[in-house]
């Protein structure tokens, strides 16, 4: 063996050899790194932001099924058929969802323990609500400590809960990102060594030669060439695109489902504030509980709105947003008028300017929440449209390294057997 090595013919074939495995081992490297992130991707894509989204659409269930509630509780013994549709939709969806997130989910994880007390939990807080309602259409003032304890419970217990799935489910969402993105550099650096071996070994022929090409080298090496390029830039389309589905999709769901919470809890809290008629402090036992956390969401709403206007790349995300923080402003004024009108003794003023049709804190509400509802639509197809251009970017790569590495294999043999043949 040593001895052949020392002969031409031998160090033509150790180079083949080399030349050869090099090259499989391109494709080979490629198709098993991409195949990584185009799994990744697509779990991106059909797995983990759903489920984050998911999450996200649970904890704004129970936080508008809360608010609802308290809506439906202010109108008195009739309660508006559409305010109690609405709770009822609130709670089928979260319902359902949760059914559906525990589908998909590791029972043993930290979302599987969640949603398990959130499914726990959930039928105890629809009776308490309904409780508070029966009472409430009997003329009970006992309805409104049900609520209260309700809504106590929707804030220590289910939303908490609700919270911790979703950080859950979006960290898991990141890490497939981030997998997704990360460089192949295995596959680069094999596909550098690779090339780097075959423009030596036809230097070589050349100087031995003085032949300027050897077509399976030269074959080879544009197969190699044409993988690390195909590589290069496949990934590179895919990285950009998938940072665009973050920067100006997820990042921009984020805020804005932060937002419409924010929104949410101002709501229950404003509502609340009128049930309870200052019978719950805080603290400190100096003011009104409800109305210090409304106004603490407000200004949470505000800061996450104009976040999320600085996030929006678009005309057509912007402008929701700006209807958003429009509507929040009204709403803001409104409650100013509805705490003038509580001052004045005039509880049944305030309810209308709660809950009324028009020119209630309540319609600007629903403006908030619409203009939300919108935005966030908007960015949804924002993520989905990226994130689906950056999986597709790596569609083929695995296979096409397969087919390019065995033949580029091929061409350096079929090089490397030229040259023997001269020795024959």
């Amino acid at each position: 063996m040593l001895a052949a090595a020392t002969t031409e013919p031998g160090r033509l074939r150790i180079i083949g050899a080399v030349l050869a495995a090099l090259v499989v081992a391109l494709g080979a490297v490629t198709a098993f790194e991409i195949s990584a992130r185009a799994d990744a991707a697509d779990d991106v894509v059909s797995r983990s932001q759903p489920l984050s989204a998911d999450a996200a659409s649970i904890y704004r269930s129970l936080a508008d099924a809360d608010t609802a509630a308290s809506s439906g509780f202010l109108a008195g013994i009739e309660e508006p058929p559409g305010v109690a549709q609405r709770y009822d939709g609130d709670i089928a969806l979260a319902s359902r969802l949760l059914v559906k997130a525990a589908t998909n989910t590791d029972g043993s994880s930290d979302s599987g323990r969640q949603i398990a007390l959130l499914n726990e939990a959930l039928p105890y807080y629809t009776g308490l609500i309904e409780t508070a309602r029966a009472n409430n259409r009997l003329g009970r003032p006992l309805g409104g400590a049900y609520l209260r304890f309700a809504n106590d419970q929707m804030s220590r217990e289910l939303l908490p809960a609700a919270q911790k799935l979703y950080d859950a489910e979006t960290a898991r969402l990141e890490q497939d990102d981030d997998d997704a993105r990360f460089w192949p550099v295995l596959s680069l650096a094999a596909g550098v060594v690779a090339i780097g071996a075959l423009v030596w070994a036809q230097r070589r022929n050349y100087r031995s030669t003085n032949r300027v090409l050897n077509p399976g080298l030269v074959a080879a090496t544009a197969a190699s060439t044409v993988l690390l390029l195909w590589l290069a830039v496949g990934h590179t389309v895919a990285r950009a695109q998938l940072n665009d589905a973050d920067l100006h999709g997820q990042q921009s769901l984020k805020v804005l489902g932060d937002a419409r919470i924010n929104s949410l809890k101002a709501r229950a809290n404003e509502n609340l504030t009128v049930v309870a008629r200052g019978a719950v402090l805080t603290n400190d036992g100096k003011s009104d509980k409800y109305e210090t956390d409304y106004t603490t969401g407000m200004k949470q709403l505000g800061e996450q709105l104009h976040r999320a206007e600085l996030l929006a790349d678009d005309g057509e995300g912007r402008e929701p947003v700006k209807a958003a923080i429009a509507a929040v402003a009204e709403w803001q004024e409104r409650h100013k008028d509805v705490a003038r009108t509580d001052r004045a003794g005039d509880y049944d003023g305030v309810v209308r300017k709660v809950i009324g049709a028009e020119g209630s804190t309540g319609e600007s509400f629903d403006k908030v929440d619409a203009a939300l509802k919108k935005a966030l639509a908007h960015e949804q197809r924002e993520f989905t449209a990226a994130a689906k251009d950056g999986r597709g970017a790596l569609t083929g790569l695995p296979v096409g390294a397969v087919v390019l590495g065995v033949l580029g294999a091929a061409g350096a043999v079929l090089g490397i057997n030229r040259r023997l043949s001269e020795y024959r």
